[in-house]
């Protein structure tokens, strides 16, 4: 049974997302947005396809791991730390972002309270503390981007899930610092469904308590002999459990793939085309009671509020050559972004065998956000500081403002405080500061991990692999622009002004923008080209499996950022907000990273029994430099490199009644660097480097006593600490004076000492289908801001649940509630502000965890 018209659609969508990045692999590289007026995936050979029904139960030692390894591995073989999930058990976590999923893994610990996009992602033992660049996400084998990470993009961000997913792997450590593209902390391997034999496929809808209302499907078929095809993917549309009054997520993501099955192969397409909107949530103002309890602050929402509003949706911000740029917040932190891949199996006989696997695309993943400012303040202590009677604890007893972030204008100042908009504000309404910040980003990549092997004798096999990947980078940024508010729920903007010796100084400009003279407006741009090569040799000699690897790696990246002129935007000494600011003169600074750095790892595996065995496995690890981090700004003189000394062990059991995996690590990290100092936090000494020490236990278990009833837990305990920091890291607090503190023996920043999940399940068996329930129970442990220790986020638990209904053999019903008990729970501060972020009245700005959500889901399958 053939479909023409759903060929050409798979067709042309291959071909939509292909063309545009064959032309830029050939070299031509993009140019600057202008501004606005296991790593590896065997393709087993399969003489007939199924409908994805029969799917190999992926928390069975016997199923077989393909990332990280060179041609694909039994779990209960697998000497590393590996956990699979299908579609089903990805559905079942219950994720909210793609990030989120990462939860089932122990051991990753990802702050998805900031939406769809922007995820900052921990990996235990790996001091991150922002951003995700010790975690890469692959399709199929490849990366979407040769650089695991950078200022405004994490992996995950380039990818949204859908029905079209498989299953994922997600590895951490071990071989995965030799394979593809060689990430030190965890790689997360998303593995697409693809055509079948027989026409099979699903649709779903689903709607959703915030507002929301989503299409997934998905339909795999033949298109000739040994030939299938598929295509899939979503819509969706939100109002956000934190409402902006305008679309809180807006979009959707296409794939299709063509397989050809072949007597010795396998050779498979793919395309994906993602064109989303999503609102990046950042910290509100809370209150910090005593300890780690937090609340609400009177006028907005911990759970369900957000400063964003259609008040301040639409603005003009200035660009780095001066020009005014037109931004809006309602395109959020999304993604216009094509992909086109692939993936050739072959078994050439006598013990030879070759994988390809290539990725090309790219595309926009601009950001329009809110980014925290100082805490929140009477308008009256705003404009007047000291100089006229103030609540409690903003002035000292000499009637000193406590700190420097007011007018200090005397009494009696002739002011015009409004709304944008019209009406005058009150002096005792909360105002804040905000950053509305708009970034430009273009980003390009072609990356092919290409493996030879040849078992050598029974047992043994030999792999050779060349990695490359060429990635640019295309930026315009306009960070700072200050923007004055109500310190509420869908806020909205203030304008300033007063009049002083006969003139009217301008405080904002119309938008209510305060300040656009500390702005960060730049234009850069960045090609980088990362080798290597790798030699592994695996042998399975009775029930041992041992393994031995390394690579050597080297990454070559130029980059270009403009030099500054500092200027009176609109050449009026009276409009405050713009009298210096920094932009573009036309001169750039020209840099050229050029480092290589080994990789190596040996494992062993023993088979206990068939259903049982244990592992040891010790590696090393590099992580380069990128663009936005450790490139530019450094005049060259390039930070040494981040490296990881691993040490791991493990142990796995199954029987019908019990699932154990179960692992222990210590972690040795060095490369980030200080300059040391005396204990007042005066530079002394030579540049040296700190790092971190850390051991712990993951676990992942299933226990079913009964027929039907499950018990899982998720969870993992990790000690992790800073080392060798021999001095005082000055830093300038909350309200604005200079202290000085030790970092030496403080724990990882951002990451829990205990953080499980354990998730009880019933399937009810009836005579038209069944029913599933399950509750999970989710607990956080204490984590802090940053490396000083000084901060503490808290510990929170959330609970979940959800029932799942399978009606005869093609309906599923599904309700999902997440944070059912609505708790407070915090993953960041004000990341702008070290030490205390605690100010007056112990408000802080910080980041929650959303409020409840619920969904439910039809699904219709054939």
């Amino acid at each position: 049974m053939n479909h023409p018209e759903l060929v050409r659609l798979a067709l042309v969508t291959a071909i939509t997302a292909a063309l545009p990045q064959m032309v830029w692999a050939t070299g031509q590289d993009a140019p600057a947005p202008a501004p606005q007026s296991d790593a590896q995936t065997n393709t087993a050979p399969a003489a007939t396809k199924q409908p994805n029904g029969g799917l190999k139960e992926t928390k069975s030692l016997q199923a077989v791991v393909v990332t990280a390894n060179a041609g694909g591995v039994k779990k209960i073989d697998a000497s590393y730390n590996v956990v699979v999930a299908d579609r089903q058990q990805i559905t079942d976590a219950n994720p909210k972002s793609t990030a989120d999923l990462l939860k089932i893994s122990p051991g990753i610990w990802p702050e998805s309270s900031g939406g769809q996009t922007g995820a900052n992602i921990e990996i235990a033992g790996f001091p991150g503390g922002g951003d995700a660049p010790f975690f890469t996400m692959m399709v199929n084998g490849t990366p979407l981007y040769g650089m695991p990470s950078l200022s405004f993009m994490d992996s995950s961000s380039l990818f949204r899930l859908d029905d079209t997913i498989e299953r994922v792997e997600v590895v951490q450590g071990g071989p995965g610092a030799i394979f593809g593209p060689g990430q030190m902390g965890a790689t997360a391997n998303f593995i697409l469904r693809q055509g079948t034999e027989v026409p099979s496929g699903d649709i779903g809808v689903t709607y959703g308590s915030e507002g929301m209302y989503r299409v997934d499907g998905f339909y795999g078929f033949p298109i000739a002999e040994n030939w299938y095809g598929s295509i899939g993917g979503f819509y969706r549309r939100s109002d956000g459990v934190r409402d902006p009054q305008y679309p809180s997520d807006n979009g959707g993501q296409l794939t299709a793939t063509v397989t050809h099955d072949m007597d010795n192969g396998t050779l498979m397409f793919w395309a994906r085309s993602l064109d989303d909107k999503n609102q990046f949530i950042t910290p509100t103002a809370m209150i910090q009671g005593s300890g780690s309890n937090y609340s609400s602050f009177p006028g907005i929402d911990a759970l369900t509020g957000t400063y964003y509003s259609k008040a301040i949706q639409h603005v003009q911000v200035p660009g780095p050559y001066g020009n005014m740029l037109n931004a809006n917040l309602a395109n959020g932190r999304g993604g216009k972004l094509n992909y086109f891949g692939g993936t050739y199996s072959a078994d050439f006989g006598n013990g030879w065998k070759v994988d390809d696997h290539f990725v090309v695309g790219g595309g926009q993943l601009n950001t329009n956000a809110l980014f925290s400012g100082p805490n929140p303040k009477p308008l009256s202590y705003y404009l007047y500081g000291c100089n006229t009677a103030q609540p409690a604890g903003f002035c000292t007893s000499g009637g000193k403002a406590v700190d420097s972030d007011n007018l200090g204008l005397p009494a009696g100042t002739n002011v015009q405080a409004n709304y944008v908009g019209g009406g005058a504000v009150p002096l005792n309404q909360s105002v804040i500061h905000q950053g509305w910040w708009y970034i430009q980003k273009q980003l390009h990549t072609f990356n092919n991990d290409f493996r030879l092997s040849k078992e050598l004798f029974d047992g043994n096999t030999l792999t050779m692999g060349y990695y490359f990947a060429r990635s640019t980078d295309n930026d315009n940024w306009s960070l700072g622009n200050q923007m004055l508010m109500t310190n509420t729920n869908n806020a909205k903007p203030i304008t300033v002004s007063y009049v002083q010796n006969g003139h009217t100084y301008y405080v904002t400009n119309p938008q209510g923008f305060t300040d656009f003279n500390d702005n960060f407006d730049t234009s850069e741009n960045g090609v980088a080209t990362n080798q290597a090569f790798y030699l592994s040799d695996s042998w399975k000699t009775g029930p041992w499996l041992l393994d031995a690897s390394a690579r050597i790696e080297n990454i070559h990246a130029t980059q270009n950022t403009c030099n500054f002129t500092t200027v009176d935007l609109d050449g009026n000494p009276y409009t405050l907000y713009d009298n210096a600011v920094q932009i573009c003169n036309g001169t750039f600074t020209h840099l050229n990273y050029d480092k290589t750095h080994p990789s190596f790892t040996v494992g062993a595996n023993y088979e206990l029994a068939d259903n049982m065995s244990v592992y040891g496995r010790a590696n090393t690890g590099g992580h380069f430099d990128d663009f936005d981090n450790g490139i530019r700004g450094t005049g060259g003189n390039f930070s040494p490199m981040e490296k990881i000394r691993n040490l791991e062990a493990g142990f796995k059991y199954q029987t019908p009644v019990l699932y154990l995996d179960a692992s222990v690590y210590f972690r040795k990290f060095t490369g980030l660097q200080y300059q040391e100092t005396n204990g007042a936090g005066v530079p002394v000494g030579a540049i040296s480097n700190y790092g971190s020490s850390t051991k712990g236990l993951n676990l992942n278990a299933t226990w079913s006593p009964i027929e039907n009833l499950k018990f899982a837990l998720v969870g993992d305990y990790m000690d992790g600490h800073y080392t060798n920091y021999n001095g005082c890291a000055q830093y300038t607090d909350i309200n604005g004076g200079v202290e000085c503190v030790g970092l030496d023996g403080e724990p990882l920043q951002r990451q829990p000492k205990v953080r499980y999940m354990f998730t009880p399940s019933y399937r009810l068996p009836t005579s038209w289908g069944d029913i599933t329930a399950f509750v999970t129970y989710t607990h956080i442990g204490q984590r802090y801001e940053d490396q000083s220790g000084l901060q503490p986020l808290g510990s929170y638990y959330t609970l979940d649940a959800g029932i799942v209904a399978n009606y005869a053999s093609n309906w599923q019903f599904t309700l999902r509630g997440t944070n059912l008990t609505n708790q407070i729970g915090l993953t960041e501060g004000n990341s702008r502000v070290f030490g205390v972020n605690t100010g007056i009245g112990g408000v802080i700005m910080a980041r929650s965890i959303e409020g409840r959500e619920v969904n439910l889901q039809a699904k219709y399958s054939f």
